[in-house]
């Protein structure tokens, strides 16, 4: 069955799509450069194009903060800030985010939701993120090692980010049609040293080696005002909470030290 065909079968009745569909992340898009742009551009470009055509009453696209990229000053950012990605995998999101606003049709109203970096307990669980790696490092291996510690990055638990969908679905129209928003919390908003030494509170392992020039350059502080004043939304998990679910969850489950290191964005399979 062909790709229009697909879509065509499973458009059937529908008045909202969730485009999270893609490489993701950016280890991985870098690693298979040609197939994640192929992924991550051509295939949604064809997506939004079709439902472009269609009575689609929202396209919610799932982007990403890293499209902030490397921030020099320490002022959070809103919706507006200039966008300035690094990565393969944030220079693809920011070329559909213009693909999305640039759009001049009455058939589909466009949602974008530039989500904060990942953490907490899934279904699907990575440790390849960043307080998700932090965790299992200083409990199973017993060391860890940090590159550039006082970079700045927002943090956001994944039953968050499927909240704010659901606030998306669920929400008139008229007030998110054409919108981006931050998801997130302004109040997650952590360098990695900070991530770390509250780690080590509960773990009693200060044994970290804190280098510097990473091969991966960002460094942001995001304000999340416009999602909780538009749609009255918060986030209801913390830091905190994620860590500590995390350390629960691995103490109950010691077998996994293995299969962990290939839990997450590291090849295609």
């Amino acid at each position: 069955m062909s790709v229009l065909n697909l879509l065509k079968k499973a458009s059937k009745d529908i008045d909202v799509v969730v485009m999270l569909a893609g490489l993701v992340g950016d280890p991985i898009t870098k690693k298979y450069f040609k197939k994640a742009k192929k992924a991550n551009e051509e295939y949604v470009d064809k997506v939004i194009s079709f439902f472009s055509k269609q009575k689609v009453e929202k396209f919610i696209f799932i982007s990403t903060c890293s499209n902030y990229g490397l921030v020099k000053h320490g002022n959070l950012l809103s919706e507006n800030y200039p966008l300035s990605p690094k990565s393969h995998y944030a220079k693809s999101k920011v070329k559909i985010e213009k693909r999305l606003l640039s759009l001049k049709t009455k058939n589909m109203n466009s949602i974008i939701l530039r989500f904060a970096t990942a953490f907490g307990m899934s279904q699907r669980m990575r440790f390849d993120l960043t307080i998700n790696e932090f965790v299992r490092d200083l409990l199973f291996f017993k060391k860890l090692t940090v590159y550039d510690a006082n970079t700045w990055r927002p943090y956001c638990h994944v039953k968050d980010f499927a909240r704010a969908i659901h606030k998306i679905i669920l929400t008139d129209v008229n007030k998110v049609r054409n919108q981006v928003f931050n998801v997130g919390d302004s109040s997650n908003n952590f360098t990695k040293k900070m991530i770390v030494n509250k780690i080590t509170k509960k773990l009693k392992n200060n044994k970290v080696e804190f280098l510097q020039n990473s091969v991966d350059p960002r460094n942001y502080k995001v304000n999340f005002s416009k999602i909780n004043n538009v749609l009255r939304f918060k986030c209801k998990y913390s830091v905190n909470f994620g860590i500590n679910e995390i350390i629960q969850y691995l103490k109950n489950n010691k077998s996994l030290i293995k299969k962990t290191k290939e839990m997450g964005n590291y090849k295609i399979k």
